[in-house]
C-alpha cells in the first residue's frame, strides 16, 4: 500500500518516543506489539520513528496495551495522534491541543546534530558565569519572580551546561553580536571573567563561536536572537525563539527563513580565529 509523503514533525516525533518509551517500559518486543495491532513489525517501528503518521485508533489500542490509564495524558496523546500533520509553531500558552511540556529546548537539543544561535544582547545562556547569569536573570525576571524561582532557574541554567562536555551531544555553533560582548554586566571584572569564559568555552572540540561586529550595520539578525536546530536526516529543522509572551518553535516550511538568516549572518561573522582576536581585545579595553 502507497503512503503519501510525510513531513516528520515534531509532533509525530513527540508521539513516536512516547509510544516507544511506553512499550520499552513494558518489556515488550516489537513482534509481540505489532501482532497486536494485526500491523508489520517494520510498520510500528516506523511509527515510533515518525516515519509513518499513526492512526488515533491504533494510538488508543496502544495505550490500552501497555496499560498506560492516565486520564489527562492519554486525552493529550491521542489529541496529539489527530494533529500529526500540523506544522504550524508551538508556543508555552498553546494549549488548544497539548500543552508546552510535550515539547522542549532540552528535548530538541538532545535530537540534533548541531545547534546554531544567533545572540544579540548578552553572553548566550550556556556560556554564562553563575554570576553573569544570575544578574541577567533578576534583570529579566526580578519583578515577577520569587527568589526561589529565580535560584531554581539559576540553577538549572548552570546544570544544562554540562551538554558542552557531552560526547553524544551536538556541535554547537554560536555567532554573538560584538554589543553584546561589550555590554557591561556587574562591572568590568566580571564582564573580563565572563569574556575569558567565553574563550576557554570556544576551544572545545564540539564548539565554534563567531563574532558579528558592529560594523556590519544591516543583517539579517537585527530582530533579535534565535536558534535553530540541524537535525539528523530525514528530520527538518526546527526555528526557536524566546520573548516575553513565551517561547516559540517553528518547523518547516517557517523555520526555513532562520536557516537562511542564520546562514547569511554566518558569512559575514569573523571567523573563529579572527573571533578569539576581538574578544580579547574588548577584555584588554575594559
Amino acid at each position: 500500500m502507497a503512503h503519501r509523503p510525510f513531513i516528520r514533525t515534531l509532533r509525530a516525533q513527540w508521539l513516536g518516543q512516547r509510544l516507544r518509551e511506553l512499550r520499552e517500559q513494558r518489556g515488550m518486543p516489537l513482534e509481540l506489539v505489532a501482532e497486536h495491532l494485526d500491523r508489520d513489525r517494520s510498520a510500528l517501528g516506523r511509527y515510533e520513528r515518525a516515519e509513518w503518521p499513526i492512526q488515533r485508533h491504533d494510538v488508543l489500542a496502544l495505550l490500552d496495551l501497555y496499560g498506560f490509564h492516565r486520564a489527562s495524558e492519554r486525552a493529550q496523546l491521542l489529541a496529539l495522534a489527530e494533529e500529526v500533520w500540523r506544522t504550524d509553531r508551538w508556543t508555552e500558552n498553546y494549549g488548544d491541543v497539548v500543552d508546552a511540556s510535550f515539547i522542549d529546548f532540552p528535548w530538541l537539543e538532545s535530537r540534533a546534530n548541531v545547534v546554531c544561535s544567533y545572540h544579540a544582547m548578552v553572553v548566550p545562556g550556556l556560556f554564562q558565569l553563575r554570576e553573569y547569569a544570575d544578574l541577567v536573570i533578576r534583570c529579566i525576571e526580578g519583578a515577577n519572580a520569587t527568589e526561589e524561582k529565580m535560584t531554581r532557574w539559576l540553577d538549572l541554567r548552570m546544570e544544562r551546561k554540562r551538554v558542552l562536555d557531552d560526547p553524544n551531544g551536538p556541535r554547537f555553533e554560536t555567532i554573538i553580536d560584538e554589543a553584546a560582548l561589550r555590554r557591561l554586566v556587574g562591572g568590568r571584572a566580571l564582564q573580563r571573567a565572563q569574556l575569558a569564559h567565553v574563550l576557554e568555552i570556544a576551544q572545545r572540540s564540539k564548539v565554534e563561536v563567531r563574532v558579528l561586529p558592529t560594523k556590519i550595520w544591516l543583517h539579517p539578525g537585527l530582530d533579535g536572537s534565535f536558534w535553530l536546530f540541524r537535525m539528523p536526516r530525514p528530520y527538518p529543522e526546527v526555528a526557536y525563539l524566546e520573548s516575553r509572551a513565551g517561547q516559540m518553535y517553528f518547523e518547516q516550511p517557517k523555520s526555513g527563513g532562520y536557516l537562511d538568516a542564520y546562514d547569511r549572518l554566518r558569512k559575514v561573522a569573523l571567523d573563529s580565529q579572527e573571533s578569539a582576536k576581538l574578544i580579547m581585545t574588548i577584555a584588554e579595553e575594559l
